[in-house]
């Protein structure tokens, strides 16, 4: 019991009660709970990730809006990229692949 006395009077009794209270709220608050403040930043870390994302994605969906608006408008367009992309060949004509 003399050990706990004097840790009391060594490092406790010297402490103001209201900082006491308050390094123990604030170390609750970082600690426990599904809210704390970790838990917040990591939280906000993936928000702000996802918000990255989907700017990409935005970006992304806007080029294959345009892409596929040129396909349907011209003709040609459309005849080079179903040449490229699917192979595909006019009746008379022979296709050679050459893979480097």
């Amino acid at each position: 019991m003399s050990e706990i006395t004097d840790f009391y009077k060594k490092y406790i009794a010297g402490l103001n009660k209201y900082w006491l209270v308050t390094m123990l709220f604030f170390a609750l608050t970082f600690l426990v709970g599904d809210s704390n403040l970790y838990q917040r930043y990591r939280y906000d870390e993936k928000i702000r990730d996802l918000d990255t994302e989907i700017r990409r994605y935005r970006k992304e969906i806007e080029q294959n809006t345009q892409k596929l608006r040129e396909l349907q408008t011209d003709r040609e367009g459309l005849e080079k990229f179903a040449r490229e992309e699917y192979l595909m060949k006019k009746e008379d004509e022979d296709i050679f692949i050459v893979e480097e």
